[in-house]
């Protein structure tokens, strides 16, 4: 299915898909904990706020910030009661300043809360600043990115008995498979390419040699799919 968007990128770095991850830090008795959640929007994005301040309600604050977007458009953060600046601001630079690879700052659909239990002794605004950066940083190291890319899909129709042959020597060539449906007269293999001229040539080329010039590639539009590092 086609899927619109205007954006300029055609990859960026998001959270793997799965549970929101959570890391602490203890900061001079201070507890810091931190949640990770994959946003797609900005409504995912302000829900981890709410839910983390249900569960830690006696907790004095809920400092947050996200970043939305294959171009990273959205970027919001907050204090929650902090000296201004020394919480929402650093954990959102955290977040946007972020390699995901040498010298490549494309982190987007995360938000990120960190829950503070104060332990008594105050930290100063250098100090506050710190040791928010800290916490989103920690639990970036230790969570799984993907990369997030806008592929072109194609179909092709492909015998039963024919199909695990294909799927395998499509595997083995580097495509990135999308899908697969069975028919009641053939099996549908859906396969994702960068949207290039090239990379389109090359696979209805290697499609015709799998095939033996039997099937031919179907172009059936652009997805946002996630791609392992």
């Amino acid at each position: 299915m086609e899927i619109e968007d205007d954006s300029q990128a055609n990859t960026y770095t998001t959270l793997a898909a799965g549970p929101d991850f959570r890391h602490e830090l203890e900061i001079r008795r201070s507890r810091f904990i931190t949640v990770l959640r994959r946003s797609p929007d900005e409504g995912a994005a302000r829900s981890l706020a709410a839910d983390l301040r249900r569960e830690f309600h006696d907790a004095r604050h809920h400092c947050s910030a996200f970043v939305i977007g294959p171009d990273r458009m959205i970027q919001r953060s907050s204090d929650d009661g902090e000296p201004s600046g020394t919480a929402g601001i650093p954990m959102l630079e955290s977040l946007t300043k972020r390699e995901t690879t040498p010298g490549v700052t494309d982190l987007s659909d995360v938000s990120v809360v960190v829950v503070r239990y104060f332990g008594g002794i105050l930290l100063g605004a250098g100090g506050l600043v710190r040791a928010y950066s800290e916490s989103v940083s920690a639990a970036l190291d230790l969570s799984t990115l993907v990369q997030r890319r806008r592929l072109r899909l194609c179909a092709l129709d492909v015998p039963h008995a024919d199909s695990g042959r294909v799927e395998n020597e499509l595997r083995s060539a580097g495509f990135v498979m999308a899908g697969t449906a069975y028919g009641p007269q053939h099996v549908v293999l859906t396969v994702a390419l960068r949207d290039e001229p090239a990379d389109l040539a090359e696979a209805h080329a290697r499609v015709a040699a799998m095939t033996a010039g039997k099937t031919e590639l179907r172009l059936e539009g652009t997805e946002w799919i996630d791609v392992p590092f």
